[in-house]
């Protein structure tokens, strides 16, 4: 994945790790976890120069953590993907908090149900961890399968949504 030219970057200290945020033009471009799948190479990027977005989702996350944030109100942009990844990423923001679904539901909701294992790729490139919730998809039978952070973090996040 490749970011904007002037992203700016920054850590957030949370309660499963250190995780980067970043940022371009006031709207979050990525949400990692330190060491995850896919993480794009931030050494190039600027630090955070006070852009708004970065903070406001420091706080937002910090409040989720702690219990108080069942929603996101952040500007975010999923441009960096692909047509068809941005369609599983838009369908994953319909996945409320403390709900799960399969990949295959998910397939069949962007209209393309024989797509599952695309759908799962597209899901583990998520760029907006825990914003865009790609945590709350599982197998089939309700396994926890996959998940970019490590199934550590996934049970984890899901425990904190009462749905363990």
């Amino acid at each position: 994945m490749k970011l904007p030219k002037h992203t700016q970057v920054t850590q957030l200290t949370s309660p499963l790790g250190t995780m980067l945020l970043a940022a371009c033009n006031n709207q979050l471009v990525g949400i990692w976890f330190e060491g995850q799948a896919h993480l794009p190479d931030l050494s190039g990027y600027a630090p955070d120069a006070g852009q708004p977005v970065l903070q406001q989702a420091k706080v937002q996350l910090q409040d989720y953590f702690a219990g108080q944030r069942r929603q996101f109100d952040l500007p975010v942009t999923l441009a960096a993907g692909t047509a068809f990844q941005q369609a599983v990423w838009q369908a994953l923001l319909d996945i409320p908090f403390g709900a799960t679904c399969s990949y295959g539901q998910l397939a069949s909701r962007i209209g393309k149900p024989s797509a599952v294992r695309a759908v799962g790729a597209a899901v583990g490139r998520n760029p907006l961890t825990i914003i865009v919730p790609c945590h709350r998809v599982i197998g089939t039978k309700g396994s926890l399968t996959g998940y970019a952070g490590g199934l550590d973090r996934k049970t984890a996040l899901l425990q904190l949504e009462g749905v363990l």
